[in-house]
């Protein structure tokens, strides 16, 4: 049988209309709490490459499995799986389909540094730009452009097979070219566009040679397709399910609840005061100042805030109205999710979700002392932002949650929040406090949509 359309690939797959090979390679956070390991198709698996950082799959799997890129690292395994997928790929005819299930994490573990660049120079690169608050977009354009298989380099090499990428997003706004650095998806970032991110970080003048030699000259690819219409991709997972989800979670605990955005980015400092002055408002306006020169300081400095802070798709002006109408006594859950960046200063451990909540603890504990946060101890706050794939930085928390009351009881422990956050050091501070009581350990979850913030707000007692 000849192969079918791509655009009826995904079908084919559950009808096992494909009589050729059927290879499988997938990426971080795909191997589990999901069918990959059990894949059930009439159409027979013939076999693949399950690039993975630790071992999930069941025995006995057709699958072979090579665990690498150890706390999202490319490293020597990672590098040798990518060489065999793309020797798996290269090797595939026409009437195969190379399924590929892509996630968060692809981006370290499929390493094929471009010639003559090595590994360990790649490498440099991407953490020099990941410490300077580089964005995935960027960070992502800059493998690509280094990259043989990032950028669509994978479905090139499985040209002429068909390719069925299925995705679970850990990017804003869930663009398959930035996913995992879109292996399946055609990309050539430009010379200039790689040089002025590399600029913008005052990184050119310690670039590894092998870097500036193959970002300064034009770009070959190897023949393959002249479009990329053998390729299916499609987003099956994302961080707007997620939230929908634990919205209904919380409507069903009785919360009014509203989703705030999936796209919330940003430095982590400026998105915790947004945070801040959003509880503000909720509790200035459930307290019965619906109305006045307070609530709208209040209410001008957060949509100032939020203006500066360019988040997609987040429009406050309606979510505010509504809150003016709520009653005092009723529980309000607000839900955003999306991935901050941490400018580093020192060296500490931690991640950017338990940062989050330590330092919006902070921004809460100064707002007491306005005319703004006097009304907040009316009120039960409870702030949480944790990692969907269970792992929140180098550590073993997900992430972390925090009250206006924590900076105060941390100091009563001789713990001091700002000293901890200068050094970026929020897992030992959150592991000290309260003996870790706010850590958020769910273990590897397998699925990564990013990251999620929930706020929990009730009147207290009287």
């Amino acid at each position: 049988m000849a192969g079918v359309p791509c655009g009826q690939a995904g079908e084919a797959v559950q009808r096992g209309a494909v009589c050729g090979r059927q290879e499988l390679v997938v990426g971080r956070g795909a191997e589990r709490r999901s069918s990959w390991g059990g894949w059930r198709s009439e159409a027979k698996l013939w076999g693949g490459q399950l690039q993975i950082m630790e071992m999930l799959l069941k025995p006995h799997s057709r699958i072979q499995v090579i665990e690498g890129a150890k706390h999202n690292l490319p490293d020597k395994e990672a590098l040798r799986a990518a060489s065999m997928i793309r020797e798996l790929a290269e090797g595939l005819t026409a009437d195969d389909l190379l399924l590929v299930l892509i996630s968060g994490g692809g981006s370290a573990l499929l390493p094929a540094p471009t010639p003559p660049i090595l590994l360990e120079e790649k490498e440099k690169v991407t953490k020099l730009l990941a410490s300077r608050g580089a964005t995935i977009q960027e960070l992502n354009t800059i493998r690509k452009a280094l990259s043989l298989l990032k950028g669509g380099g994978l479905a090139r090499a499985a040209y002429p097979a068909q390719v069925l990428s299925l995705i679970l997003s850990d990017v804003i706004g869930n663009p398959v070219d930035i996913i995992a650095s879109g292996p399946t998806v055609y990309s050539c970032p430009s010379a200039q566009d790689c040089f002025q991110i590399l600029t913008k970080y005052n990184l050119l003048s310690i670039l590894p040679r092998s870097v500036e030699t193959v970002l300064s000259s034009s770009v070959s690819y190897p023949s393959g397709p002249k479009d990329y219409s053998h390729v299916y991709n499609v987003v099956i997972g994302s961080n707007s399910l997620a939230l929908e989800e634990a919205k209904c979670q919380a409507e069903d605990l009785g919360y009014w609840t509203l989703i705030l955005s999936a796209a919330v980015c940003g430095e982590v400092s400026r998105v915790a005061k947004l945070y801040s002055q959003l509880i503000q408002f909720v509790c200035l306006s459930t307290a019965g100042l619906a109305e006045g020169p307070l609530r709208d300081q209040v209410r001008g400095d957060l949509l100032k805030l939020a203006a500066e802070l360019e988040i997609p798709g987040l429009n406050l002006v309606d979510p505010l109205k509504a809150l003016q109408g709520l009653e005092s006594e009723r529980s309000v859950c607000l839900l955003a999710g999306g991935e901050t960046t941490v400018q580093l200063q020192g060296n500490g451990k931690g991640g950017r979700n338990q940062e989050l909540a330590l330092q919006v603890a902070l921004e809460l504990h100064r707002a007491k002392a306005t005319g703004a946060g006097y009304f907040l101890g009316r009120y039960e706050v409870l702030f949480l932002s944790c990692g969907t794939d269970g792992q929140d930085g180098p550590t073993e928390a997900a992430g972390a949650f925090s009250s206006q009351e924590l900076v105060d009881k941390a100091a009563q422990e001789g713990l001091n929040v700002e000293t901890f956050l200068s050094n970026n050091d929020s897992y030992t501070f959150f592991s000290k406090f309260q003996n870790g009581h706010h850590l958020l350990l769910t273990g590897l979850t397998g699925t990564n949509v990013m990251d999620i913030q929930a706020i929990l707000i009730r009147a207290r007692d009287r």
